[in-house]
């Protein structure tokens, strides 16, 4: 199956992760938010498949471009 990497698109603190390894997602479904400027900013699924792993913890300080999660699709 084909992995897809999910990445953060600005830097912060990760304050919600609404998905667990193994959950099915759609595309455009929220898995987490980054709390960047006093603003929720949602990290989205480009695509449908099955959540494989998350690298951030809850209040986790992200950069931009940092690896989130990997879908399998």
């Amino acid at each position: 199956m084909p992995e897809i990497r999910i990445i953060t698109e600005v830097a912060g603190r990760v304050c919600a992760l609404l998905v667990g390894v193994g959950d099915g997602i759609g595309e455009g479904d929220d898995i987490a938010f980054v709390e960047a400027m006093k603003m929720e900013i949602p990290v989205a699924s480009p695509a449908d498949g099955t959540l494989k792993s998350i690298h951030v913890s809850l209040d986790d300080v992200v950069a931009e471009g940092q690896l989130l999660a990997i879908i399998e699709t």
